[in-house]
């Protein structure tokens, strides 16, 4: 079902280029310049461990960190930026469809497990009529929270919503849980006034919380959820044979990369292959 994407907050923090900046990864032997736009964790700090090895291969690699999950598309389309990393492809497709942008998946990077944090309770079988979750409420990730909360018996969806669940969906819902929709970057700031919150991996992290050690259920590493659920590097449709994207590509996907990965996100966060 259609749903607006909410802008939320729109301001671009711990910049490191400047919006103005335009996109110029072309083909070039002698490298250049790739401007990236992307979220705080683990994004943009996946994206400072390539730089010293693109810079070694001739590309200066420029991030600008974005709060919300509408910008970072957005100054891509428009060809101020090269490329975004932030999202996974059912986000990436939702919002093509619905806001009529032209990007594609320049390559898949990571897997961020969705998981149920604690908020004024810490073990879901405390849950009592009337609780409140907080969920996302963007089209694809609403869906994924619904999901994830079906798996761990809280509620009951529709037969075959799939990713395209909404609180609508919900046939069953023994505990009459109330489902609080909120954009994404909003949810983990609602912890203490809810009985639990479900977030996707870079908000858990930038909120404190691991996967690992918090969560009190999450995605499994070895689920379809991995497939589709990647995060990758989108560009432009047109861009993605470009030589800086593909560099910036095989960077992140190098196995350097993948071992800071393994060793930095303590399981909440996953290189794809």
């Amino acid at each position: 079902m259609k749903k607006k994407f909410i802008a939320g907050i729109l301001t671009a923090a711990l910049a490191v280029g400047v919006l103005t900046a335009c996109g110029n990864a072309g083909n070039s032997a002698d490298g250049g310049k790739i401007t990236v736009a992307a979220s705080a964790t683990p994004h943009a700090e996946i994206l400072e461990q390539a730089k010293p090895i693109l810079a070694e291969e001739g590309w200066e690699l420029e991030v600008t960190v974005f709060n919300d999950y509408v910008q970072p598309n957005q100054v891509v389309e428009s060809g101020d930026f090269d490329a975004n990393y932030f999202q996974h492809i059912p986000y990436l497709d939702s919002f093509n469809a619905e806001q009529g942008t032209h990007l594609v998946n320049a390559g898949g990077i990571h897997y961020e497990p969705f998981g149920i944090y604690p908020g004024t309770k810490s073990d879901l079988t405390a849950l009592e009529k009337g609780d409140v979750i907080a969920v996302p409420n963007d089209t694809t990730n609403e869906a994924r929270a619904l999901l994830l909360l079906q798996d761990n018996g809280i509620l009951t969806l529709k037969d075959g919503v799939g990713l395209e669940a909404t609180v609508r969906d919900i046939v069953d819902n023994p505990k009459e849980i109330e489902i609080q929709e909120l954009e994404a970057a909003q949810v983990p700031r609602v912890k203490d006034e809810v009985a639990f919150v479900v977030l996707n991996g870079n908000y858990a992290m930038e909120a404190g919380f691991s996967v690992s050690k918090d969560s009190v259920a999450y995605e499994q590493s070895d689920s379809e959820a991995a497939k589709t659920y990647v995060n990758v590097i989108a560009v432009k449709e047109g861009n993605e044979n470009s030589d800086g994207i593909k560099a910036l590509v095989d960077v992140l996907k190098s196995k350097t990369i993948a071992q800071y990965i393994n060793d930095t996100y303590d399981g909440g966060v996953i290189p794809f292959q």
